[in-house]
């Protein structure tokens, strides 16, 4: 059998496709790749999405030996390890389970892409009445918006249904400009003056709009945190008053990371907004993934805060646009 060597590397292009969701790999993201020699002596290199790549056969160990990772950006050294400390963990509590790891078949692998479920995130939450509160920790929530462990979402209002399309989108500097050194219901502008004509055709054209942010403010200012969820909160519901459009929203208030080095796993790039409204939150209707796609800012690129948007709408295996391409002109 010949040997097969590990690259990690930023994808030039999005031209290269993951070989187990078959999605393609957007350009400027990490991607792992099994490197081996083809019969002619040419080197043939299988590319793989982060979250997708088979660690059960393919065991990340001594990552400062794969190819290419002294190049990689601080975060994403950082973020490789944690994805080899996880799956490590997840491989080790199979093993003690005595359960046989194997590979998805093709039949597998389709049936999950209809479900949104090619994640290594996956999310098993039992999400009950009695968990959902209509306070967060010390503050009060307006009337129709609840609390759900670090999760704010607002109750169903008239005309929003569930849809086996999702048109799901970032808030700040996706859908508005807002300042963390300003706070108030009133301060933030459209992004884009075609948001609000834009999202009224998608409604009428049977789209779901859902808005997914994440705001740790609500977290971190324990002795502003009612000033930080009136601000956060204010600000949404008159956005969703200018557009003229029932949209569902699910803020994620945790930190990236807590005392205990555990991620919160509604904040973005964790998938667990995504999951709550897939599972609890779409009146039972299937998600069409080829239809549903996700819009946000942080991709990433030269002059953007973070990846988390991109790697969010990769970990669920969503289209994934730049506001500028979707939104401009």
């Amino acid at each position: 059998m010949a040997t097969q060597k590990l690259l990690v590397e930023y994808a030039k292009s999005n031209r290269s496709s993951c070989k187990v969701c078959q999605k393609a790999i957007a350009a400027g993201s990490v991607r792992l790749g099994l490197s081996m020699k083809d019969p002619k002596g040419f080197d043939l290199v299988k590319w793989h999405h982060l979250s997708c790549f088979p660690t059960s056969s393919h065991p990340l160990c001594a990552l400062e030996e794969i190819k290419g990772f002294s190049l990689l950006k601080s975060c994403d050294q950082e973020a490789l390890r944690n994805f080899e400390a996880e799956a490590s963990s997840n491989q080790s509590i199979k093993r003690n389970n005595g359960k046989a790891i194997e590979e998805l078949d093709d039949r597998q692998v389709k049936e999950r892409k209809i479900l949104g479920a090619v994640n290594r995130n996956k999310l098993e939450l039992k999400f009950s009445l009695s968990d959902v509160k209509n306070n967060y920790k010390d503050a009060s929530l307006p009337p129709n918006w609840n609390a759900f462990k670090t999760l704010i979402f607002n109750e169903r209002e008239e005309g929003l249904q569930g849809s086996e399309k999702i048109a799901a989108f970032d808030f700040d500097g996706c859908l508005a400009n807002t300042s963390v050194k300003i706070t108030g219901a009133d301060a933030w502008s459209l992004t884009y003056p075609s948001i609000p004509q834009k999202l009224q055709g998608l409604f009428n054209d049977g789209y779901k709009l859902v808005i997914f942010t994440n705001e740790s403010n609500i977290e971190r200012w324990k002795n502003k945190r009612q000033q930080a969820i009136d601000s956060k909160i204010g600000r949404l519901a008159n956005f969703v008053k200018l557009v003229k459009v029932p949209i569902q929203v699910f803020i994620a208030c945790g930190l990236g990371s807590n005392k205990d080095h555990s991620i919160d796993p509604f904040r973005k790039p964790s998938t667990g907004m995504w999951n709550v409204l897939a599972e609890h939150f779409n009146s039972g209707v299937t998600i069409d993934m080829d239809q549903s796609f996700y819009v946000g800012d942080a991709a990433g690129r030269m002059n953007d805060h973070s990846d988390a948007d991109l790697k969010f709408a990769q970990a669920i295996g969503l289209k994934f646009y730049v506001p500028e391409d979707f939104f401009g002109p």
